[in-house]
């Protein structure tokens, strides 16, 4: 059951903020959603799952990125999920920092205690909230999925584990090789154990070698981030999209840094991406 926690008219669609019980994470989670006016009109309307990165809420990419002008001339929703479970009794980073725990769930479904009693992202993102928005809201079963920097890493893995469930991927600055980077390791040794040889499981660069289908997959990414050489490492990516022979458009944007300023300057073209491929 969804309830409804406000309603913004935009470019005559409309955003809107819900909340529900979540079964898979054990808590209440908020996302929010885009309806283009051809949804408010009566149609079902393909969708776009965007995932945001660490620290960030279902807020960021909604009120910074600009996608709804374009979401609406095309006729598609986009709904943009919370980072991490949230709530009394979940689980944060014991020291607080940001890098891990409320806020960065990495779009996996963690093993180890505590994080398993909740932190089921993955789960929540690719089962989950697709089977609520589509019995309730006036949306199809065509989807698409794209995200920034940990929602890369989350949209590249949500796509690459899942054949069948989505029609083409897209990424900002995706962390694509986690199992070797610190954000990453870090993430992941708490998540889901010190055996490494679990994480090949969640990790992008080594998934594609594997892919049981080939999707459209386009990547920005800005040549002055500061996380582009320590924590994202496109260049594992496009090296193993290469060995596998996978449609990979890897696209490095001079002058661009990590930001909603980097996103919203292209975005545009990547809803273009997923139209193609959703047929709209």
């Amino acid at each position: 059951m969804l309830t409804q926690l406000s309603e913004n008219l935009a470019f005559g669609g409309v955003h809107r903020r819900y909340r529900h019980s979540s079964t898979v994470l054990a808590c209440d989670m908020v996302f929010a959603v885009f309806l283009p006016p051809q949804a408010l009109a009566g149609a079902k309307v393909p969708v776009l799952y965007w995932l945001s990165g660490l620290t960030c809420t279902d807020e960021n990419f909604m009120q910074k990125a600009g996608a709804q002008r374009v979401a609406a001339e095309l006729g598609i929703a986009i709904v943009c999920p919370d980072t991490s479970p949230r709530g009394e009794g979940v689980p944060g980073d014991p020291d607080g920092a940001w890098d891990f725990g409320l806020g960065a769930g990495f779009y996996l479904n963690a093993t180890q205690a505590p994080w398993s009693a909740h932190y089921r992202m993955h789960d929540y993102v690719v089962q989950e909230l697709p089977a609520l928005v589509e019995a309730a809201l006036p949306v199809s079963d065509l989807r698409s999925i794209s995200g920034h920097s940990m929602g890369g890493h989350g949209a590249l893995v949500c796509a690459l584990r899942n054949p069948g469930r989505y029609r083409a991927i897209s990424a900002f600055s995706p962390i694509t090789h986690p199992a070797d980077v610190p954000w990453g390791e870090k993430a992941f040794s708490r998540y889901l154990g010190e055996d490494r040889a679990t994480w090949a499981e969640w990790d992008a660069s080594l998934l594609i070698a594997k892919a049981a289908e080939k999707l459209p997959l386009l990547v920005d990414q800005g040549s002055a981030d500061s996380f582009l050489h320590s924590q994202l490492k496109p260049e594992a990516l496009q090296a193993a999209a290469e060995a596998a022979g996978y449609p990979l458009t890897l696209r490095l944007q001079e002058g661009y840094d990590h930001s909603y300023y980097f996103i919203a300057s292209f975005i545009e073209a990547h809803l273009r991406h997923h139209a193609a491929a959703l047929g709209v």
